[in-house]
């Protein structure tokens, strides 16, 4: 890509007019008091006070707990959770499942949690995924994080676990999430993009703010376009605690690993979905549910012992980092399992109020400054969104648990009260409801009694200092067509930014620092000078690579609930038909007969086949494999359909393993596809087999390079 020099519009931007029109605006603005500009004003807030620190929470010391009485981080919290009705601000885009969480065993060594102690007790749980950026008319197949937010119904009360499906994030300190997201957001002058990050304002910022690499480097990865819901590891992000009878605590990290494996879409076939199938991935999570495929997660936890709380080369406070599994691996709890669909998507996925705050004995928090302001931030959102503070009464939202209390006004409050007392301790009501003493065999929530004896500063603490070393593992962890999908991203997105100083200062101040060679290849598609070196020295991470990272190690071992496309027309061999049916459903997998229009056609012997759809109404990017079977006549008839050759030219190029009756040969060589250990050609049991195999490898990865020399 050449080097590109200001444009009319980049120039525009840059405040360029002439002195009639600039003359003439300002004296209307002049007459618009309304209008604010804050070129060469001070940071201030709402009151008008300046703000001397915009980077880091009020806390009791920089490891410390963040302090309620920062007025500046709640004033900013506060507007932002209420800036938009009732739309979600972040994860607006989403969809939900129930289902059923189930301990292995107890873990009464780890935990007080009563969901974690009893394999027979199944607590029921509703799931709700997400996308970060777009509005709820957004597409499921965009470049962006994924919501992977829990909520267990527990016999103690309601736990909400709300993390993602990337296990850190963009910011270490919640007093900077309004100033990301409003960066990531759609720009306001014109509401572009819907669903993206590929503008000026999000990679001005994650470029002026080097925290943000590491995560950065995670959203421009394969990882941000999940080939489905069920396919997605989920992360608690922040560091928790898990407290047991004894009081004891540990800190631990949370994750879901699908049983189903870790994979993803390709970049085209994701921009291609999002323009065919905007509901994808709601469609597949419904769909699988419905046909029994139920999604189920291991559910595990890094554990940490306290006394190993600075072991690391990193902080566990950051979350911005993770803990390599190669370092702690993960220890199973239990699964969970999705077994049924919503009856009402705004009753249920719509309404539903996660809050991380919403914890049960047991479980408690870290210091974590992002978690600390999740804390307060939250719970203040699902009161804009939900119409005021009773959306615990919400069916959705409601714990299986009783909740007695003296909290009993307010907007749409359904409970009817009894008694006359509102307040504790009463005498009016013989004192109930009670508390309920810690030390009780049901005991009351009990926080964590931790030691702080620290100075009241806004500081960041100098362990959370290192942003690059992380960034450089995770890169150093992919497999090579995960790098190159990497740099294409980057690539992509920058592209799509219109200041040069933008590119420029992403390249040689981010990239640099985490992969030269990655900052070389970046520089080179965007025309721009290759850096020679980076701007910081990088601290040295105590392992070079991580393969617990790579999606590549991360596969199912089986097809089961894979979708497998069967092309036919008239004159199509029934027999070679049933065979590759027979087999796919054997191993749980879901063939789909398609043809040149939803009608039936005929087989070879005159013999009438129903179709399950055409193959235009069911296109290439909704299938995980291809199967073309025998029949001369049928072949000529594909071949003459240019939605057929399409079909099959598509799926070649999205890596997909195709599987082909020798009859076929010819019409592959006419498409110039190649052979490989991904396009088996036969019709026979041994080419089933082949085929399935292929098939659980996800991709065709050594077709890349063959497949993007074919003219799309």
């Amino acid at each position: 890509m050449p080097s590109k020099k200001n444009s009319p519009k980049e120039s525009q931007l840059a405040g360029t007019q002439t002195p009639d029109r600039a003359n003439t605006n300002a004296k209307l603005q002049s007459l618009e008091v309304f209008r604010s500009d804050a070129t060469e004003q001070a940071l201030r807030t709402n009151q008008g006070v300046k703000v001397a620190d915009n980077q880091n929470t009020l806390k009791a010391g920089a490891r410390g707990p963040s302090l309620l009485e920062d007025f500046i981080m709640r004033e900013k919290i506060t507007h932002f959770d209420h800036e938009r009705i009732p739309e979600r601000i972040v994860h607006a885009r989403g969809t939900g499942a129930h289902g059923y969480f189930q301990t292995y065993q107890a873990h009464s060594s780890l935990t007080k949690a009563g969901f974690l102690q009893d394999p027979e007790k199944m607590t029921p749980v509703f799931v709700r995924f997400s996308t970060v950026q777009g509005p709820r008319g957004s597409g499921d197949t965009v470049r962006d994080v994924r919501g992977f937010a829990v909520k267990f119904f527990t016999d103690e009360g309601n736990f909400d676990l709300v993390g993602n499906n990337m296990p850190v994030f963009f910011i270490q300190d919640a007093i900077k999430f309004p100033d990301f997201v409003h960066a990531v957001k759609p720009e306001p002058h014109n509401e572009i993009p819907t669903g993206g990050s590929a503008h000026d304002t999000f990679w001005d910022f994650v470029s002026l703010v080097p925290e943000s690499a590491h995560m950065v480097m995670w959203a421009m990865s394969d990882r941000a376009i999940p080939k489905s819901l069920r396919t997605m590891q989920g992360f608690g992000v922040h560091t928790f605690r898990l407290i047991n009878a004894e009081g004891k605590s540990t800190f631990v990290k949370f994750h879901w690993k699908p049983k189903a494996g870790v994979c993803s879409l390709v970049w085209d076939e994701a921009q291609k979905l999002a323009g065919k199938d905007t509901d994808y991935h709601r469609r597949d999570l419904s769909e699988a549910i419905e046909m029994g495929d139920y999604p189920e997660w291991e559910f595990g936890v890094q554990i940490v012992p306290e006394e190993d709380e600075h072991k690391f080369d990193f902080d566990l406070l950051d979350p911005t980092k993770l803990i390599p599994e190669e370092l702690v691996p993960v220890t199973p709890l239990g699964k969970m399992v999705l077994n049924r669909n919503p009856d009402n998507f705004f009753a249920e996925t719509e309404q539903v109020a996660f809050c991380p705050g919403h914890i049960v004995p047991g479980i408690d928090f870290s210091n974590d400054p992002l978690l600390q302001g999740r804390l307060f931030s939250y719970t203040d959102t699902q009161i804009s969104r939900l119409g005021g503070p009773n959306f615990h009464e919400i069916p959705i939202n409601r714990p299986l648990a009783p909740n007695h209390n003296g909290q009993r006004d307010a907007q749409h409050r359904t409970t009817l009260d009894k008694g006359r007392a509102s307040y504790e301790p009463n005498s009016v009501d013989g004192g109930w409801p009670k508390e309920t003493p810690a030390a009780a065999s049901d005991g009351g929530f009990e926080s964590y009694p931790e030691r702080i004896e620290a100075h009241k500063i806004r500081q960041r603490s100098e362990s959370f200092s290192d942003h690059f070393s992380q960034a450089r593992l995770f890169f150093n962890s992919m497999s090579k067509p995960e790098q190159e999908h990497i740099i294409a991203a980057y690539s992509f997105e920058l592209g799509k930014v219109e200041r040069e100083h933008i590119r420029t200062r992403e390249v040689n101040e981010v990239l640099a620092n985490i992969d030269l060679e990655l900052a070389r290849r970046v520089a080179l598609n965007l025309g721009l000078p290759a850096p020679k070196a980076g701007t910081v020295e990088v601290k040295k991470s105590s392992l070079k690579a991580s393969p617990a990272l790579s999606q590549m190690n991360l596969l199912a071992s089986d097809i089961k609930g894979r979708k497998v496309a069967i092309l036919v027309a008239d004159g199509v061999d029934g027999a070679s038909v049933d065979g590759i049916v027979k087999a796919l459903e054997a191993e749980s997998a879901h063939p789909k007969v398609l043809g040149p229009t939803s009608a039936p056609v005929k087989t070879a012997d005159g013999k009438s086949l129903a179709v399950d759809a055409s193959m235009e109404g069911s296109p290439s990017v909704t299938f995980d494999a291809l199967w073309v079977p025998g029949g001369k006549a049928a072949i000529n008839a594909l071949s003459a359909d240019g939605v057929a050759m399409h079909f099959l030219l598509e799926a070649y190029k999205h890596l997909k393993a195709i599987g082909v009756h020798a009859d076929v040969k010819a019409l592959l060589d006419t498409l110039h596809l190649k052979t490989d250990a991904g396009l088996i050609v036969g019709d026979d049991g041994k080419a089933h087999a082949a085929f399935i195999t292929a098939i659980a490898k996800h991709r065709v990865w050594e077709r890349e390079a063959a497949a993007k020399a074919i003219p799309a």
